[in-house]
């Protein structure tokens, strides 16, 4: 997948209802786009032939071509998420290294289950490029580009205060905005080490230059106390030392 595109998704169900309400989960979610919708395994299979796809929400039982079938014949299968009324189907499904399987009727928080196993694929194949992409060597200052609410933003290296792990997200904390994109601590870690940052917590990165007091437990920036966890106190220490 490239990094700057949405997982791109295409829905194989021969049930209308069905296809209407993964339709609306899909436009529900930022990271995803819905490419087309089809009606059976044949029709799915000329989608495939005629544009690369990302994510496959595939039923099972349907005429003409079972969807395990229909994934059988592929040479290079997109990520699969099977949706099915029947429970009997899973261990098929799971042979086929499918990513989830969806039992109908699927609610909302179950499909971000399934869809969040393939974002954290996509992070891990493509971070720092995907949400935030590195733009000039830092020595001396720097942008960076921060991919949130469907556009990229440029954020100066120096207006970063910290950064905020909030589990799937981080939290950019700048001077003017904060910013929260899908990516994860470690990989903006990666970009921002060696440029005046330094990592205080599991879920905190913040700018050295930026601390307004500190502790042996926490540091303070812009009035707000951010905690030092015990693993990373000593390295801590002898940096603001």
């Amino acid at each position: 997948m490239e990094s700057n595109q949405k997982i791109t998704c295409l829905v194989v169900d021969d049930e209308p209802p069905a296809i209407d309400i993964l339709s609306s989960y899909i436009s529900s979610v930022s990271a995803l786009e819905l490419v087309a919708t089809c009606n059976d395994g044949l029709e799915g299979l000329q989608v495939l032939r005629q544009q690369p796809i990302d994510l496959l929400f595939l039923d099972i039982e349907m005429p003409h071509l079972l969807g395990t079938d229909m994934i059988r014949t592929l040479k290079n299968p997109p990520k699969v998420i099977f949706t099915t009324a029947y429970r009997q189907f899973a261990l098929e499904g799971f042979e086929l290294d499918a990513v989830d399987y969806l039992l109908k009727p699927i609610s909302f928080e179950r499909f971000l289950k399934a869809v969040n196993k393939v974002m954290d694929t996509h992070l891990r194949i493509s971070e720092p490029k995907n949400s935030i992409q590195e733009l000039n060597d830092y020595h001396g200052g720097g942008f960076i580009n921060i991919r949130a609410d469907r556009k990229n933003i440029k954020v100066a290296m120096d207006d970063i205060l910290y950064v905020e792990s909030l589990k799937d997200y981080i939290k950019v904390v700048t001077k003017t905005r904060n910013i929260v994109t899908r990516q994860s601590i470690s990989s903006i870690e990666d970009i921002l080490k060696g440029n005046r940052f330094i990592r205080i917590h599991r879920s905190f990165i913040v700018s050295v230059d930026k601390i307004e007091s500190f502790t042996r437990d926490s540091i303070e920036i812009a009035k707000q106390e951010l905690p030092i966890s015990r693993m990373y106190r000593h390295e801590v220490e002898k940096v603001l030392k």
